[in-house]
């Protein structure tokens, strides 16, 4: 049995359309949930304090931290609550 790169193999997986969609709607949701942990962190505040300061719950905070999916109007509403706007963009 021979060795394959991961990288090789999820190339050659998403070459299925299907496939691809999913990968990259959670690649998306991953990465958001990374810029939203990262600018958390950043300002020095924990889930609860950035709970308190933008009137999300904590538990949705940590289910965005956690990859799950979210509106805009929720990633906005935190984004004004820390003094930061929310820049969206295709590429």
């Amino acid at each position: 049995m021979s060795n394959i790169q991961f990288e090789d193999y999820l190339n050659e997986q998403l070459k299925d359309p299907e496939l691809k969609k999913e990968f990259d709607n959670e690649t998306t949701k991953l990465e958001s949930a990374i810029a939203l942990s990262e600018v958390r962190k950043s300002e020095g505040l924990s889930q609860r304090e950035l709970s308190a300061i933008s009137n999300i719950p904590q538990s949705t905070i940590a289910r965005i931290e956690s990859g799950s999916n979210t509106s805009v109007d929720t990633l906005t509403k935190i984004a004004n609550a820390i003094g930061k706007k929310l820049v969206i963009k295709f590429s």
